[in-house]
């Protein structure tokens, strides 16, 4: 890897294409390099990975609202949809847009987290929906694929937007339009304006992820997929970017981010190697917000160990969590955000709220991606008042593990000490959720694939789940004509008796 040097440099510079780090993309995505064998392993998990929460999310309202205005565009040769028949074509750009809020309506798929925050999955649907429609072959998307996530993971590395509220899929618009660069085999300069673009287009507030959580935080990447699919459009007939988009004195960085004087080093891969940034992540076993992913599983531990804890919860006095600086105050009590105590809160609120997460799987001892933010689950009393007795503290261990760059240190759990009324103390700690590469039981293919049967069921027909699963695994191997098998189609009726919404179109 090679570190690009980014700061801010004034008009009378006249900065060199060469010297900006959207060119710097290009040059990346451009390059022809093999992509690995365990690269490509891991591609195909994440493929599996995809459909699994797009398949239980096919009923959801934001999804059927993200589908429906798909829908309305039907082209020709077009893209699939999730949840329809695989020979019903539709426009790129919204087969992107709704299999991107599919993909991430339920907060269950992968995660990278360094100096910014990150779901590189959502790579996944755009590219796929350009490969489909531009009759690429299966190695020509895993191409594309491994590029999306190495660019995701290189600037979330060295680039923080949460810190200055701006929200992370301004790394993903440029990520995806490098990646659909790579599976057309475009020119460095058509992906260098196409990345320019991508990135002006993308960068919006992290107010989606504050307070009131609404839907738009599932739509939020599916924008920025569509928009990456658009930038390439008008890249390739001429069209030209803001420059440089990055480093202009009125640029992302001057105004958006650290300011006139920031400098950043961007890691990214020499000329001939290998794009491998997609190692570097994780996925969810647990549908919410990554940081709840250890959490989730201690809970679920001490569930088990201190029938004490749920027999007789009045008997706990307090819950604190001593954890990073992000996970106290992003999903913790150091966010200042009522709506997490709530129990009406929105199902978006709720994953993003560790103190409500924490009291559910340790009362419950599991997590369903639906029965646990129930209504009803949510408004119980016991777990009401329970719920309000856990407060979050930042520790400043746990917060240098989190920005530890050595991925044999580098935790996202803490430390949880559960004081009962009688003044015993509980406590315990976890550093990584059980399904990371370094926890309990690592996601490997046999998980992946028992997830997506798991979310399929009663979703899609038996047949259904077998036919997708076979034709994801030979991914590589894939004719352009059989990338269509890439989608999944609903089991007859499921979609009955669920409204549609009306807009303009």
């Amino acid at each position: 890897m090679k570190l690009h040097s980014v700061r801010v440099h004034p008009s009378s510079d006249s900065l060199e294409r060469a010297d900006q780090l959207a060119h710097a993309i290009a040059e990346v995505a451009a390059d022809p390099v093999a992509v690995d064998a365990d690269v490509t392993e891991m591609i195909i998990n994440r493929v599996i990975d995809n459909a699994s929460v797009a398949a239980a999310s096919l009923t959801r309202r934001p999804v059927v609202s993200a589908r429906s205005q798909a829908e309305r565009h039907p082209y020709s040769p077009g893209s699939t949809v999730f949840g329809l028949a695989s020979d019903a074509r539709f426009s790129p750009e919204w087969a992107a847009w709704a299999n991107g809020v599919a993909v991430r309506e339920l907060d269950f798929h992968d995660t990278f987290l360094a100096a910014e925050y990150s779901h590189p999955g959502d790579n996944i649907p755009p590219i796929l929906a350009v490969a489909q429609h531009a009759g690429r072959t299966g190695a020509e998307l895993v191409r594309g694929i491994a590029t999306g996530y190495e660019i995701q993971v290189d600037l979330v590395k060295a680039i923080s937007l949460h810190a200055h509220k701006i929200d992370h899929v301004a790394h993903l618009g440029p990520s995806a339009a490098a990646g659909i660069g790579t599976l057309l085999g475009l020119d460095v300069e058509t992906i260098f304006q196409a990345v320019g673009q991508a990135l002006h287009t993308t960068t919006a507030t992290r107010q989606s992820r504050k307070g009131e959580i609404s839907s738009w935080k599932a739509h939020a990447p599916a924008f920025a997929g569509k928009m990456a699919v658009e930038a390439v459009d008008r890249a390739m007939r001429g069209e030209t970017s803001p420059t440089p988009i990055y480093e202009g004195e009125d640029g992302v960085i001057a105004w958006l981010l650290d300011g006139p004087e920031a400098a950043y080093e961007v890691p990214l891969p020499t000329a001939g190697e290998s794009k491998r940034g997609i190692l570097d992540t994780y996925t969810k076993e647990h549908s919410a917000e990554y940081q709840a992913q250890a959490w989730i599983d201690l809970a679920r531990k001490l569930h088990n160990e201190y029938p004490v804890l749920v027999e007789h919860p009045e008997n706990i006095g307090s819950i604190t969590i001593h954890t990073s600086h992000h996970t106290h105050f992003v999903i913790g009590s150091g966010a200042g955000d009522p709506q997490k105590y709530d129990p009406t809160a929105s199902r978006e609120t709720l994953d993003h709220s560790i103190p409500y997460i924490f009291t559910v799987a340790l009362q419950d001892g599991s997590w369903h991606h639906v029965d646990s933010y129930a209504p009803e689950r949510a408004g119980r009393a016991d777990t009401v008042r329970l719920w309000n007795s856990v407060r979050t503290v930042e520790d400043s261990e746990w917060t240098r593990r989190y920005h530890s760059i050595d991925p044999q240190e580098k935790a996202f759990g803490g430390r949880v000490e559960i004081l009962l009324t009688d003044g015993t103390l509980i406590s315990d700690q976890i550093a990584v959720a059980d399904a990371h590469p370094l926890g309990a039981r690592p996601f490997a293919r046999e998980q992946y694939v028992a997830k997506f049967r798991t979310l399929a069921e009663g979703v899609l027909e038996q047949t259904e789940i077998e036919r997708f699963l076979s034709v994801a695994a030979r991914l590589p191997e894939l004719r352009a004509d059989e990338l269509a098998g890439l989608t999944i189609t609903a089991r007859p009726g499921l979609f009955d008796g669920v409204a549609t919404p009306k807009g303009l179109f």
